[in-house]
């Protein structure tokens, strides 16, 4: 099969951005389905950037600024489950461009993230974590070496 190169055509450039924030999370998570029946999960995450006063000596928050986040499938479920509005999280993923036009017809840019991973971040808390079925069948509670990972449909390599 012949390249997009060989056939004249130019390839399509791909920016990848990772990225990973910590902050507080500004209201519940937003649980959906799309059409094509993939389940995902819509974060707003506030990050707070603090400096120290050197003529008080402390700390001052300067700025805030608000992230978009979407995570997928059962990682989607188990965030909705678990974080709150006010938890403090970290999340970990990809920053994604794209625009759209306004109710008044003006193009607007947009960025999100597409997370990786979502957790809570332990910085001023604690957790209790109840693990979640890695697979169905006789693999589904199996713990340690046992859970193999063709069985668990884990992936070794990205």
């Amino acid at each position: 099969m012949a390249s997009d190169q060989q056939k004249g055509k130019e390839p399509k450039m791909s920016t990848r951005i990772p990225v990973t924030i910590e902050g507080n999370l500004t209201a519940d998570p937003e649980h959906d389905t799309s059409e094509n029946g993939v389940e995902y999960a819509r974060l707003n995450v506030a990050v707070n950037d603090r400096r120290l006063n050197e003529e008080t000596g402390k700390w001052e928050d300067v700025g805030t600024v608000f992230h978009r986040a979407v995570v997928f499938n059962d990682q989607a479920r188990h965030v909705v489950d678990s974080l709150h509005k006010g938890d403090s999280v970290v999340v970990a993923g990809d920053l994604r461009f794209g625009s759209y036009t306004d109710k008044d017809d003006n193009v607007r840019e947009s960025r999100d993230i597409v997370a990786d991973t979502v957790a809570a971040s332990l910085r001023f808390a604690t957790a209790r974590i109840e693990r979640a079925p890695k697979a169905s069948g006789p693999y589904a509670n199996a713990e340690g070496p046992v859970a193999a990972p063709e069985a668990t449909g884990a992936r070794i390599a990205r």
